[in-house]
């Protein structure tokens, strides 16, 4: 699926950006930052100007090969890739800034057990950046399709929560909610949560 995924386009450019801007408003020169689920490096690329460090992990060896290569083709020497899951990830509590997670939550057994995780490597004051499918809010079609798709491995198997759901796991980790932006009913739920001081 890698080289399909590089391939593919982004479905709402204009919403992509938006939640670039608006996650550059919270990085600073000096800050170390985190992605896990990072992909193909597309968003680190993008965001690794901005940081002193940006580390991108993922689970796929295909898709680290081809964010490492776009990496060089940018002549980025802050920005580098470790296969690895958020919860097996070698690095002590409080180390990082920010920890970005697009296009995940979603795809994981336990959302909770992986925003607890992030709470706990966040710095005091750290903040959490995420864009995220609630599944739950989708149309039927889609929901009662999704299973079977997943089951025939066309997708990835999905986890069904709403928005709402979203936002109790990630307050009840510890997290304030500073931003949270839908653009449209069944786009992806932007996330902007700080760890509290």
């Amino acid at each position: 699926m890698a080289k399909g995924y590089a391939k593919s386009k982004i479905s709402d450019e204009a919403s992509y950006q938006t939640k670039l801007e608006v996650t550059q408003r919270y990085l600073e020169p000096h800050m170390e930052v985190l992605e896990f689920g990072c992909g193909t490096g597309s968003t680190a690329i993008v965001q690794a100007p901005f940081v002193k460090c940006l580390v991108g992990i993922d689970i796929s060896d295909k898709m680290l090969e081809i964010a490492r290569t776009k990496t060089e083709v940018a002549g980025l020497n802050n920005l580098s890739f470790e296969r690895s899951n958020l919860e097996d990830y070698q690095t002590a509590d409080g180390t990082w800034d920010v920890i970005m997670g697009h296009s995940i939550l979603h795809l994981l057994e336990d959302k909770d057990a992986t925003i607890a995780r992030v709470f706990q490597l966040l710095k005091p004051g750290g903040v959490f950046v995420s864009s995220t499918i609630c599944i739950g809010e989708m149309n039927i079609a889609f929901r009662v399709l999704a299973p079977v798709l997943s089951f025939v491995r066309l997708i990835p198997v999905l986890k069904a929560f709403n928005k709402s759901e979203l936002e109790t796991s990630i307050t009840d980790a510890g997290f304030e909610i500073d931003h949270n932006w839908q653009p449209k009913k069944g786009a992806a739920v932007f996330i902007v949560a700080k760890k509290p001081v």
